[in-house]
């Protein structure tokens, strides 16, 4: 079975993913580590984030199992990432990575913003992941406050929008819901809301797929 889940920063896919993954004892990918490790290496060398030919060599390069979690995950990062993704020869470099991952035996559950429509659209479950952009950068001042990062609220807020945008705008793969996707609000859900919605609706969509 292949869980697809999208959605844009903050909006708890990435917890619903990996929720998924162990409630079904899937493999998880988070597609996004993939971008932020080509953005982190561009940044280490110095290198704009804007350099497409530049970007695309790096993601050719770029090492998957050597990726540094603690670097990835800072807001620096995860604003180049989203520079990074846009760029056609970065995505085109990574692709075949995550189709392998969703097609292997068994399935696989991958989290990013084009999984269903892109990377998997054969996947048996599709969901959508959402919020509104308040509750988002509430909960992404949250994270990275915790990591020791200092940013204001209305910084985040205004940093989410931008990627909200670029991530929707772009020619290559943009952000949307797939057709065939259950979209789920988060908005007014706790953590644990939003694990057991998820959750049902993959049950009932794999069990009315094998019936």
């Amino acid at each position: 079975m292949i869980i697809a889940v999208d959605g844009p920063l903050a909006s708890g896919k990435g917890t619903i993913a990996r929720a998924l993954a162990a409630r079904f004892g899937l493999p998880h990918l988070d597609t996004g580590t993939l971008y932020r490790g080509v953005a982190v290496a561009m940044l280490e060398a110095g290198i704009p984030p804007e350099d497409a030919a530049a970007a695309e060599a790096a993601a050719r390069g770029l090492d998957a199992a050597a990726i540094d979690e603690a670097k990835i995950r800072t807001a620096g990062a995860g604003s180049a990432a989203s520079v990074v993704s846009a760029h056609p020869g970065v995505r085109a470099a990574l692709l075949e990575l995550q189709r392998n991952f969703a097609h292997q035996p068994g399935g696989a559950v991958l989290d990013g913003r084009d999984i269903g429509t892109v990377i998997a659209p054969d996947a048996d479950v599709k969901l959508f992941v959402t919020a509104s952009e308040e509750a988002r950068a509430w909960r992404r001042h949250a994270e990275l406050t915790s990591r020791g990062e200092q940013w204001r609220y209305d910084d985040i807020l205004g940093q989410l929008r931008q990627r909200d945008a670029r991530d929707a705008a772009r020619a290559d793969a943009p952000m949307i819901c797939a057709e065939d996707a259950i979209a789920l609000d988060t908005t007014e859900m706790t953590i644990d809301e939003a694990i057991r919605s998820a959750i049902k609706i993959a049950e009932t969509r794999s069990a009315c797929a094998s019936g």
